[in-house]
């Protein structure tokens, strides 16, 4: 187990290292110059370039990557000089409402599609089957920011349920923090549930067509206790995997959602600083994203031996 984590986290390096070349880049090359843009338009040419030199933005873009991932290797991931504190320290300030949000989203999800598809299982063939599949395909089609608006419309402005925008931390309780959350948690989790749906369908059904499940129908098994004591598990390390990825996809590309609800969260920490080009916030944070998304992946990995003990990752 410990050779395969360490095998795991040397072939992440490289692709880091990719990451941190293309992010950084792509970002320096666009248009638009930081200092000027923090100055504002009435600035002096002097002034700009002197907060370029500041900013060390005056030396060659070589020099520029070398001096910003050594320091990401230390874990200094540099300064922002438009919020005027370090890139660790305005991240994990934006972290706690995406971490949040993805949670509730999660569940969500997790509880739509396993119950979507189970039921899709048992009902194979009927109106129900083609119902839930028709629920998917239009999960997996509509945008989120649509179904984002439709729900605003109909549960905030016409019905007045829940509030349209804002956060609320949960030092203010947990229901002013959570009835800030649902709207957008419904939305990323019936979007994500979509996809999983399929894939909780697909695997079971592969599953019970085993000998095994066979064998439990001849000797009489309720198909109740067939799906949940023995199909469910056989077939959850394709589901645990979708669950997996649409987590990391949840903490790290709300960033439309939390636009939409106001939520203070990393996602729009980052289009924030895409518009006053905050360099060190942009690379810093997609490098953290970029070792979250692979740190989540290995926890997966490391789940399936748990799911299933027939899988050895030492001998993946």
């Amino acid at each position: 187990m410990g050779g395969y984590i360490a095998r795991r986290l040397l072939a992440v390096l490289p692709v880091l290292f990719i990451v941190a070349v293309i992010v950084f880049f792509i970002i320096h090359l666009t248009p638009g110059d930081p200092a000027a843009t923090i100055l504002g338009q009435e600035a002096t040419p002097e002034e700009v370039q002197a907060l370029r030199q500041q900013m060390g933005l005056d030396k060659p873009l070589g020099e520029q990557f070398l001096s910003w991932i050594g320091g990401a290797v230390q874990g200094d991931f540099g300064e922002s000089f438009f919020l005027d504190k370090p890139v660790w320290a305005a991240f994990v300030e934006r972290l706690g409402p995406t971490l949040s949000l993805a949670i509730l989203a999660q569940i969500i999800g997790i509880g739509i599609a396993l119950t979507l598809g189970i039921l899709a299982v048992r009902k194979r063939g009927t109106i129900v089957d083609e119902a839930v599949m028709g629920f998917s395909m239009l999960g997996i089609s509509i945008p989120s920011f649509l179904l984002g608006s439709l729900l605003v419309l109909l549960f905030g402005v016409e019905l007045g349920w829940l509030p349209v925008a804002g956060y609320k931390p949960l030092g203010d309780g947990l229901w002013a923090h959570l009835k800030y959350l649902i709207l957008p948690a419904l939305v990323l989790g019936v979007v994500q549930s979509a996809l999983i749906t399929r894939i909780t369908r697909s695997s079971l059904l592969d599953v019970m067509s085993e000998n095994f499940i066979k064998t439990a129908k001849a000797k009489g098994v309720r198909e109740k206790a067939i799906v949940f004591g023995h199909a469910l598990r056989n077939a959850f390390i394709p589901i645990l995997t979708i669950i997996g990825e649409s987590f990391g996809g949840l903490v790290t590309g709300a960033a439309v959602i939390e636009t939409l609800f106001n939520i203070p969260g990393v996602g729009q920490l980052i289009v924030s600083s895409i518009s006053r080009r905050d360099y060190a916030v942009i690379q810093g944070s997609v490098l953290i994203i970029t070792v979250t998304y692979v740190f989540l992946n290995l926890i997966v990995d490391l789940l399936y031996g748990v799911v299933d003990p027939r899988v050895r990752l030492s001998r993946k």
